[in-house]
């Protein structure tokens, strides 16, 4: 595992653009690969000889295979067990959340519109993961305004 490499899986220019801007000035020493849809996630993860990146965020909503696909088929691989899966999305639907995390998520953010702190909770979220071990814990970060006190 790389954990300086982070494997994105992201359909939107604007987003990817975002990432790599945000990614890049707080967190210079990672590489950021980009797959435009969840379907080539699975084959590039179990490709021969593949270097297994330290954290895979994926947007919800991609054509092809969504995010929550993607969990499942990845946590339906032994090999591929640890592997840190983030959803980043702008989906505030709580039902999307639960079935994120019921598949195998570690952690379900939902992307801020205000890019300084779309920065700071891409930052903190790669600083939490990067300092723990595989499945040792998971996270929610529910949308601004909503506490998980209210549910």
């Amino acid at each position: 595992m790389d954990s300086d490499l982070v494997l994105v899986a992201e359909d939107s220019d604007e987003d990817i653009e975002a990432i790599a801007r945000a990614l890049g000035r707080s967190h210079p020493d990672v590489r950021l690969e980009f797959l435009r849809s969840g379907t080539g996630v699975l084959p590039r993860l179990t490709a021969a000889g593949a270097v297994r990146p330290g954290l895979v965020l994926l947007d919800l909503n991609m054509p092809g295979e969504s995010g929550l696909d993607v969990i499942r088929l990845i946590r339906a691989r032994s090999e591929l067990d640890g592997l840190r899966l983030v959803v980043f999305t702008s989906s505030e639907n709580q039902a999307e959340a639960e079935a994120c995390y019921a598949a195998g998520a570690d952690s379900y953010l939902y992307k801020p519109i205000n890019f300084a702190l779309f920065q700071s909770v891409l930052a903190q979220t790669l600083d939490y993961w990067r300092s723990r071990e595989p499945n040792v814990t998971r996270m929610v970060v529910p949308p601004p305004g909503e506490s998980s006190a209210h549910a």
